[in-house]
């Protein structure tokens, strides 16, 4: 039976990554280094024949989503869904000013980032259910065929954790870098990680640091 093959990648880096800063939907370009990386995505894919590339309409990952794309002679197609969390207050600060300002709040969503609200953004599980939804919507849509999505950290973990029926606490499990490389093989009604946060197309720039962790 012919399955649709799903590459999950995360965005190039930016320049709030390298600093640490959480990104949510603020819309932050790709820094020098992450187009850099988004060229050896390229490379990468470019003898993997693709059908479609969808991507978050975050420029961080239209941008990377467009050169990969590039080779395929494909349009990647925008799906807001595929955001980031919303981080509300917390976006542009750093963990450490996180704790600082609301040490009650983060060690809460920390504990439970399935039901926290994010002041003024969103909670995981709001995050999940739109991912998912984006992610089953565009399966039916090419079912068959091999797809990129390119999105977020945390929309990605996220996306994970529901299609291994895992609960959201699993999001601080695993880490996705940035232009890291997953893989979901989907049957019907069956999901199978094949491939986690491959990152080997970097060793080139001495492999990932695993900075801007959302």
């Amino acid at each position: 039976m012919q399955g649709t093959r799903v590459y999950l990648v995360r965005h190039g880096e930016t320049e709030w990554n390298h600093t640490m800063r959480y990104q949510g939907h603020s819309d932050i370009a790709l820094s020098a280094t992450g187009r850099r990386q988004a060229e050896l995505l390229r490379e990468r894919f470019r003898g993997i024949k693709l059908d479609a590339i969808y991507a978050s309409d975050l420029n961080r990952a239209k941008e990377t989503a467009a050169v990969i794309a590039a080779p395929h002679g494909l349009q990647v197609q925008e799906v807001p869904a595929l955001r980031e969390l919303n981080f509300g207050a917390w976006e542009g600060l750093t963990y450490q000013e996180i704790i600082a300002s609301y040490p009650r709040e983060l060690d809460t969503w920390r504990r439970n980032p399935g039901t926290t609200i994010v002041p003024g953004g969103e909670s995981f599980q709001q995050v999940k259910e739109r991912a998912l939804a984006a992610f089953e919507d565009i399966v039916a849509t090419e079912a068959g065929r091999t797809l990129l999505l390119v999105a977020h950290g945390g929309s990605l973990r996220s996306l994970i954790c529901a299609l291994l029926g895992l609960d959201l606490t699993a999001v601080w499990r695993f880490r996705l870098d940035n232009t890291g490389v997953s893989v979901v093989d989907c049957y019907d009604e069956q999901r199978i990680l094949v491939l986690l946060n491959d990152t080997h197309h970097l060793e080139t720039l001495g492999g990932p640091d695993g900075s801007g962790v959302l």
